[in-house]
């Protein structure tokens, strides 16, 4: 069984940085798309970042471009949000996800998404 393990959130002011951190167990997900989506009280799950299996292409919501890094690290099974000048419009529940390697054409749809982790609160004040 496949589980996915955020980490790395917690409160923040405005401007500053977190790193957030998903680790996978159970299966190797080196050829499958990794993404992060997150949501905020009252609104609706959205789409913030994916990085595909090869990590030669990355997409990133607009609200978050130039801000926000995804990377990941195969060997350990593993994927990051590097997240830099952080706006209190960021506080959000952040959730990592996979999709299998056909999915990427359809990565920023939530529905598109094989395993989901619980998800880390991250917090920005003003």
């Amino acid at each position: 069984q496949v589980q996915l393990v955020e980490s790395g959130g917690g409160l923040v002011q405005a401007g500053g940085s977190l790193r957030l951190s998903c680790a996978a167990s159970g299966r190797a997900l080196s050829n499958y798309n990794w993404a992060w989506f997150r949501q905020a009280p009252g609104k609706e799950r959205e789409f913030v970042a994916a990085i595909a299996r090869g990590a030669a292409n990355t997409v990133y919501a607009d609200s978050v471009k130039g801000r926000f890094t995804i990377s990941r690290d195969n060997a350990k099974n593993t994927v990051y949000l590097q997240m830099n000048s952080l706006k209190p419009e960021d506080t959000a529940v952040y959730y990592c996800a996979a999709a299998d390697r056909y999915s990427w054409g359809r990565i920023t749809a939530a529905g598109s998404m094989d395993y989901w982790g619980k998800g880390t609160l991250v917090t920005v004040s003003s």
